[in-house]
């Protein structure tokens, strides 16, 4: 295990950790993306996404540009979830405009049956830049390594690319249960493999990105998403070197089925911006820390009309000091202004000390 410099802003995990906090943290789903233009610089050196993603020195440098340019309290690692089912050997490829594809999709039993946890050091790649951006952010702010859920991944591996409907997964869900099973029980070991490897080379906080499982019937979300989830959570490290590893799960439409997310053992939840903040930090308790929960697209309204929603969600979670990290309710978009996320952040850090001043 690498050794890194002692740690100057805990704020991120202590909230996570449900431990009293000065103000509100506040990180940015896809905050290292295609809204900065230093980030803009970096992917056309790089040629393509995956160049940029598998060099693991241009995804130190744009992990942390949006550090160096706004206070935020976290890093998170620049990679992509579908970096696990390539390695399982599906292939993955990019199509301009279009986004992720897979050469071979899982169609068949057959395919379904060959399916393989990925290969020894067909991941390096992603664990030598979590070591070489632990190491630069030099105890800045916490680190967040990441994984799709083994759901969303499974979407794309069975789709063999992004899908509004769902149909070709659904379908094999509901008329052969047994082979969904068998990938999300493949896909929950290697999510948690890849997590905790992260963990080793350096990551202090984890996140599973649920992105599909609100595509889910309820009943099914439960079966077929929820519980992989909790497989994943039970497997990890929840602590390295004495210090304690928060894990952090999030299910886009998750909302309401809050309660059954804060039964699984992870430390956070993270919120959509359909979700009130209220209403799930009064059913949950104080089983987990909640994180969320910002309309994106309110970035594209005035300095003003940001801190206003700004004030809405804070106060809205309350006057408490413990247990929320600010963040928006999906990633941000590529063509929000920079000077937005200023005003955000400026935002978040002033309203939620004065709550605490209150």
């Amino acid at each position: 295990m690498p050794s890194f410099a002692p740690l100057k802003n805990d704020t991120f995990l202590r909230a996570l950790l449900r431990q009293p906090t000065e103000y509100t943290p506040v990180w940015l789903m896809r905050q290292a993306g295609r809204y900065l233009p230093e980030y803009r610089a970096t992917r056309a050196r790089a040629g393509s996404f995956m160049g940029l993603a598998t060099n693991p020195d241009l995804a130190t440098e744009v992990t942390l540009q949006p550090i160096d340019r706004y206070p935020l309290d976290a890093a998170i690692l620049f990679s992509d979830i579908l970096t696990v089912p390539d390695a399982m050997g599906l292939g993955l490829y990019f199509v301009e405009g279009e986004g992720p594809k897979f050469q071979r999709p899982l169609k068949t039993e057959d395919d379904v049956k060959a399916l393989r946890l990925p290969e020894a050091g067909s991941l390096d790649y992603v664990f030598k830049a979590v070591t070489q951006i632990r190491t630069e952010l030099n105890g800045r702010v916490p680190l967040i390594g990441f994984s799709g859920s083994p759901w969303t991944l499974a979407c794309y591996m069975v789709e063999g690319q992004g899908s509004r409907e769902f149909h070709t997964i659904k379908k094999m869900l509901y008329s052969r249960p047994d082979l969904m099973h068998h990938i999300l029980d493949t896909n929950a070991r290697a999510v948690a493999e890849y997590l905790n490897a992260q963990i080793d080379a350096g990551a202090q906080a984890v996140m599973i990105f649920d992105s599909w499982g609100g595509a889910l019937a309820d009943g099914a979300y439960q079966q077929f998403s929820l519980h992989y989830m909790q497989k994943v959570v039970a497997q990890l490290q929840r602590e390295k070197d004495g210090v304690k590893i928060p894990a952090i799960v999030f299910t886009k439409g998750g909302g309401h089925w809050a309660e059954d997310i804060a039964a699984i053992g992870a430390d956070a939840m993270g919120l959509d911006w359909t979700a009130d903040i209220g209403k799930v930090r009064a059913l949950v308790g104080d089983k987990m820390a909640l994180q969320g929960n910002l309309d994106p697209a309110i970035l594209f309204a005035s300095p003003e009309q940001i801190r206003a929603e700004v004030v809405r969600v804070l106060d809205a979670f309350g006057k408490h000091n413990t247990g929320h990290v600010f963040n928006l309710g999906h990633g941000i978009s590529q063509f929000t202004p920079p000077e937005s996320v200023s005003a955000m952040v400026e935002a978040v850090h002033s309203h939620s000390r004065s709550l605490r001043a209150a």
